[in-house]
């Protein structure tokens, strides 16, 4: 790796005490942020990359700014952790700089653009895909390379990986676990093919209990026919009076409204129509006709509808152990200016 653009401790802290990072965080964050960057990069000096990643790391998330992250992109390759490395490049690229950023700024950048070329050729892959013992796919596979989580999306495909051993595990309900040890050499590939082989021993399923509701357990019932009609259910409160008592309330609140509307109506008209009413206020003689006839049909609603609720409240059949020759029925009908009750008695 390229360290001749490494950014200098001097450069650490101008760029940690310019006032372009200063709007967020306190004075004890941007002094801590200073100190770590200096330690990390004493660590980056000393090849103690460890410490580096991690002094970076805490120094980038008091003050993000592009010379820590190349710091850590620096930590993360000394490590061998080219993924990771890579990725940090990157975002120092993605991100940029603006044209009015420290010069310090700009040199990270640079040695950013110019690092990752070293990076990416050492980077390898593996190809990780599980199959059952004798053929056939593992349903709801689990997969983790090195404990970490494979996503299913990255299964039978080459995904990233640094060099160097791997341990790859796959489990799955119903099989026995499988584990793989490959080593992925800079800059190449492996494949890493499990076979999970079934866990015999694994509890079966439990059959689902049957419920009081199952078939097996319902009683019998007869088949209607033409001449043994099925028994119909005894008493029972009907929904039909209801709905009557309802729309005799809807017009009677319609009578209401528009009365009380038409009431006003008259009153204003009674104070400009002296002895008769001029031609400018024949719109508002219109719309006083126009109340009275909604009031007037409102409440004729409003009686129609509560006289057919009472008549199908007491027509209703009423609940008795033994079954009455003939059921009495009845029914509402509304229809266009009119409503009323259909029976059968």
């Amino acid at each position: 790796m390229r360290l001749a653009a490494r950014t200098s401790l001097a450069a650490f802290a101008l760029v940690l005490a310019t006032p372009l990072l200063a709007s967020a965080q306190s004075d004890a964050d941007r002094a801590t942020a200073r100190q770590l960057g200096q330690d990390g990069e004493n660590a980056l000096s000393a090849k103690d990359y460890k410490k580096a990643e991690d002094d970076f790391r805490r120094a980038d998330s008091l003050i993000h700014a592009p010379t820590l992250l190349l710091g850590l992109a620096r930590a993360l390759a000394g490590e061998g952790k080219f993924v990771e490395a890579q990725e940090a490049y990157q975002r120092i690229i993605r991100e940029g700089v603006a044209p009015a950023a420290p010069d310090a700024f700009k040199k990270a950048l640079d040695a950013a653009k110019t690092e990752v070329q070293d990076i990416s050729p050492k980077i390898g892959g593996v190809t990780i895909t599980v199959k059952a013992a004798g053929g056939g796919d593992v349903p709801n596979v689990k997969v983790t390379i090195d404990d970490a989580p494979v996503s299913a999306a990255a299964l039978g495909v080459k995904r990233v990986a640094n060099p160097g051993p791997h341990v790859v595990n796959a489990s799955a309900d119903g099989f026995k676990p499988g584990t793989l040890n490959v080593t992925v050499p800079a800059g190449g590939a492996v494949d890493a093919p499990l076979t999970l082989e079934k866990d015999l021993s694994a509890p079966a399923p439990t059959p689902a209990q049957p419920g009081p509701t199952d078939a097996s357990n319902a009683p019998a019932q007869q088949p209607a026919t033409p001449e043994q009609p099925p028994p119909a259910a005894s008493g029972g409160s009907s929904i039909l009076p209801w709905i009557a008592f309802g729309v005799g309330g809807v017009g009677l609140g319609l009578g209401a409204v528009t009365g009380i509307l038409a009431m006003g109506k008259h009153s204003d008209l009674a104070k400009v129509c002296t002895p008769s009413c001029g031609p400018d206020q024949q719109s508002n003689l219109d719309s006083y006709h126009t109340l009275g006839t909604l009031s007037t049909v409102g409440f004729i609603v409003a009686g129609v509808g509560a006289a057919a609720g009472v008549t199908l409240l007491v027509l209703q059949p009423k609940a008795s152990g033994d079954a009455a020759p003939a059921t009495p029925a009845a029914r509402l009908v509304i229809g266009p200016g009119s409503i009323g009750a259909v029976g059968r008695f």
